[in-house]
């Protein structure tokens, strides 16, 4: 685990504690993942791997992430993450956590919303993703709490933050169930969780929308990123991840409550909430 920036002792000894704490469970949990497998887009691969190859996906993407965003899109991305900052009701004050949170456009959106005297984390999994985000906030005059950690495993007290986000980043997770529980444990009673995604589109659009997907994006990862086969995977994880409902199922099961979420574009975009009581 990596950190900058700054943060009081007595945090810095709480997530010490919930460092500890997890790994004494890994040593006594579960069976070994080995003989397990998953999807990476649309192959199947041992569990095991998954996060090694997503990691070299978004080491290769990290320096051209926003502008392909911003291709992609046409620049809706911005809008839709203005949407979840939104939806998450924080406030003056109020703690956050940015899971995922890569170049930190998310983080600087809720920054403006929580001002001096709240406090947020960007963390991601991906070190390039990671440095690119933390050298835009700082040419941007603001350097919260960084830190590389991986979101099935957060090194956060329980009960800790007003709200915690993920943007784009949850299907690149192995265990997705594993990473929503996560964020309930580390959420405060009453405080909320949002989960913006890509999702399963409009039934009359997705036959151009498979064709933007597998042609389009690819090709446009190739001409501007030079990386055409990591925006073939993006394209493909985005088919095997939950649609709305399957997802809403999945918060529920992870101790959420009032579990709704709203489609943009089309369903081409989900932003989902749940609620800790």
């Amino acid at each position: 685990m990596k950190l900058t920036g700054r943060i009081t002792w007595s945090a810095l000894n709480k997530m010490e504690q919930a460092v500890d704490k997890l790994h004494r469970e890994e040593m006594t949990g579960a069976k070994s993942d080995q003989t397990k497998t998953t999807h990476f887009g649309f192959q199947e691969v041992p569990e095991s791997e998954k996060s090694k190859r997503v990691d070299d996906v978004f080491s290769s993407v990290a320096h051209q992430y926003d502008v392909m965003n911003d291709l992609m899109s046409g620049g809706l991305h911005r809008l839709w993450k203005r949407f979840a900052v939104q939806l998450s009701g924080v406030k003056t004050g109020s703690r956050v956590l940015d899971i995922a949170g890569g170049t930190g456009d998310l983080s600087k959106l809720f920054l403006e919303k929580i001002g001096p005297d709240g406090e947020l984390w960007l963390t991601d999994i991906n070190l390039e993703m990671l440095s690119v985000g933390r050298d835009r906030m700082m040419d941007a005059g603001k350097l919260p709490p960084v830190c590389q950690c991986d979101a099935e495993s957060l090194p956060y007290p329980d009960d800790y933050f007003d709200c915690v986000t993920v943007a784009f980043g949850l299907r690149n997770m192995t265990h997705k169930t594993r990473a929503l529980k996560e964020m309930h444990r580390v959420t405060r009673r009453g405080g909320r969780v949002i989960v913006l995604e890509f999702s399963k589109v409009w039934k009359p659009l997705e036959k151009f929308y498979d064709m933007y997907s597998f042609k389009l994006i690819p090709l446009l990862g190739k001409l501007v990123a030079k990386d055409e086969d990591s925006y073939r995977y993006l394209s493909e994880s985005i088919r095997m991840h939950p649609g709305q409902e399957e997802l809403a199922d999945m918060f529920r099961e992870s101790g959420f409550e009032r579990v709704d979420y709203f489609n943009l574009a089309a369903g081409v975009v989900a932003a989902h909430r749940g609620l800790k009581v």
